[in-house]
């Protein structure tokens, strides 16, 4: 494993902050990487965690308190049970946080509009290399079960070891009620024999025309595995007119012909998107290892 120190925002001034978000790359590199060392040494995996301060349904998500800890630095914690971890943040308050609990941090452009985006940038600001897996971890994804994180990385392992390739995208799926599956806000996927991904949608899939009783409904997790070169590859493909009208950016993948594979997982986690499913999350797992110590 790669020894990076403890990747820090390190911001000399306003203004230097200023100058960073609005100049080229390279300069927003000098300026807040300078004092790290980031050895250009071939690893294998990294987890990249993007988060976003001012998400628009619950302000300050990523910081609000899990049994006393950040919520970004409880899925951190999770995610470096398995991999090395490193937070692409789009705010210094972000970084400070993470510094101050010894997470890695980078501070990226705050006007990407997706995750998937803003770990692009990490991952560039990293030099990883071409070959390596990234895993996309959510921050509002604090009580995601490590068995799920090291599924999909070996999914993405045993793939590259067998085809002499990594697939193009992996994803997680896991099996959801009738009930769960009317819900637009769980996604729902159809896959083929080969486990990869047919279509990804908010409406229930597959209709049920014949109301049969042994339907099985598929439901997605929001964690994703790249490669660098395929991550890269991915950012640059133009917003497509399924991702648009879904609003699932993994659709883009799918419309222009690329695959993503999927692994099977049982999960009873979900993302964070408001208030209320934070105090929803907090009674459902207050009996598990959530209630950690600082």
């Amino acid at each position: 494993m790669r020894t990076l120190g403890i990747l820090c925002y390190n911001a000399e001034s306003d203004d230097a902050l200023k100058i960073a978000q609005n100049s080229h790359k390279e300069v927003y590199e000098q300026i807040f990487l300078h004092n790290f060392q980031i050895p250009k040494i071939l690893g294998f995996s990294m987890i990249l965690i993007p988060a976003r301060l001012k998400s628009t349904r619950f302000p300050n998500k990523v910081l609000a308190p899990i049994y006393g800890i950040p919520m970004v630095v409880r899925t951190a914690r999770v995610a470096k049970e398995i991999d090395q971890v490193v937070v692409a943040c789009d705010d210094e308050e972000i970084c400070k946080v993470c510094t101050s609990y010894k997470i890695d941090s980078i501070l990226t452009q705050p006007t990407h509009e997706s995750g998937t985006d803003r770990i692009a940038e990490c991952a560039n600001i990293l030099k990883l290399h071409d070959s390596e897996i990234i895993i996309n971890l959510q921050a509002d994804e604090p009580f995601l079960e490590i068995e799920v994180i090291k599924t999909l990385k070996n999914l993405m392992l045993e793939y590259t070891k067998k085809h002499n390739h990594a697939p193009f995208m992996g994803s997680c799926i896991k099996h959801i009620t009738d009930e769960e599956a009317e819900n637009p806000n769980c996604v729902k996927v159809i896959l083929n024999a080969n486990n990869e991904a047919i279509y990804f949608s908010r409406a229930k899939i597959p209709y049920n025309r014949e109301c049969a009783k042994d339907i099985v409904y598929f439901g997605h997790l929001g964690i994703y595995a790249f490669t660098q070169e395929s991550l890269q590859e991915f950012c640059r493909l133009p917003k497509s007119i399924l991702e648009s009208t879904e609003k699932l950016e993994q659709l883009r993948a799918l419309e222009n012909a690329k695959k993503i594979l999927l692994a099977k997982v049982e999960s009873q986690s979900f993302g964070i998107d408001t208030q209320e499913d934070l105090q929803r999350a907090l009674e459902c797992f207050k009996d598990s290892k959530g209630a950690e110590k600082k």
